[in-house]
């Protein structure tokens, strides 16, 4: 997708940084919502990952005045596509977390049944077309066939060193995520062991964000290996923090999941059992060529399966689907 893209511009609600970032990638225009209500920083936040650099920052009201036409408006929840309604553009509502997952993070204020039906009508009656970042969470909504799992560039990570026998993980809100990220198996697995959590977590002490983009690649330069615990009910054997840790070349540890990216013994380490977790952390922790022999087989199954290339490419047929589906469909009305 070349020199024909540069004169698109899409716009897309800033759901976290790092996700928005890899939108970079698509070589068009990129109008960035920000000043959202419910987010811990108003605008972009740079320690997260520096500003794509074919993207500009505008307020939901400057985007919705825009006389501009946006090729296609990428969105993350029914907030947003409520925010948006009055633009006439096709548009686009990524599916980041599972259904389950959704309605537990909103502490069951609506049922998936209710949760689904609302989003299935609304996708019928405007035309919007539903994204999954993963199968299982397009499975969980049963609402799409369209997956765009999310890209790495490995060139952007600096060769791995391991050379701190510590672990790493990279999460935001724990303490409110603590059932979908099965916290209670990683205090027990990891509890007393040189883990460093990274991540915004009010009221954990000692735990903060990484000071910028530069900080965090340092970071997963230097750890040994990286964790990631997720329930198989709610969320995918792998989040975009793991896969940017398989990126740099670090092995991971974490449970068993069936759409989990990590080979055990090959890649990381994989068991339900905390004590097992323990044992794996410990021998990384004391073979740091083992773990950088298992990080490098991470990187080339990042590098296979989650490029960002492919990413790319995935979602340009995403938004030209998307477009397809708008204009057959007949949602045009004329603008004002």
């Amino acid at each position: 997708m070349g020199e024909e893209k540069k004169d698109k511009t899409i716009l897309v609600f800033n759901c976290h940084e790092a996700w928005v970032y890899q939108l970079g990638c698509l070589g068009c225009g990129m109008d960035i919502v920000v000043g959202l209500s419910g987010r811990y920083h108003s605008g972009w936040d740079e320690r997260m990952r520096p500003m794509p650099t074919n993207a500009r920052l505008v307020r939901l009201d400057e985007a919705l005045k825009s006389k501009d036409e946006y090729y296609c408006i990428v969105t993350h929840n029914i907030t947003d596509l409520l925010d948006v309604k009055g633009r006439n553009e096709p548009k686009i509502i990524m599916l980041h977390t599972t259904l389950e997952g959704r309605v537990e993070e909103e502490k069951g204020r609506r049922t998936p049944e209710e949760m689904r039906e609302m989003l299935r009508r609304y996708i019928e009656a405007t035309g919007v077309r539903a994204v999954a970042t993963s199968a299982i969470k397009a499975k969980s909504w049963g609402l799409t066939d369209d997956i765009v799992t999310f890209g790495m560039d490995e060139a952007e990570y600096y060769p791995h060193t391991g050379e701190e026998a510590a672990g790493l993980r990279i999460c935001n809100f724990i303490e409110s995520r603590r059932k979908i990220l099965m916290w209670g198996l990683h205090e027990k697995a990891f509890g007393g062991l040189p883990v460093k959590l990274v991540g915004h977590n009010p009221g954990m002490a000692g735990v903060k964000a990484a000071e910028g983009w530069e900080d965090l690649k340092r970071q997963l330069q230097r750890h040994r290996f990286y964790i990631h615990t997720a329930d198989p009910r709610y969320e995918e054997g792998f989040n975009m923090s793991t896969i940017e840790a398989m990126a740099a070349g670090m092995p991971v540890i974490g449970n068993r999941h069936a759409g989990s990216p990590i080979r055990h013994g090959v890649s990381g380490f994989l068991s339900d059992d905390p004590d097992e977790l323990r044992k794996y952390a410990k021998i990384l922790l004391e073979d740091r060529e083992r773990a950088n022999a298992m990080g490098e087989e991470a990187r080339k199954t990042a590098i296979e399966q989650f490029s960002l290339g492919q990413f790319r490419e995935a979602f340009w047929r995403a938004i030209e689907t998307a477009r397809k589906k708008f204009h057959h469909e007949g949602h045009e009305e004329p603008r004002r």
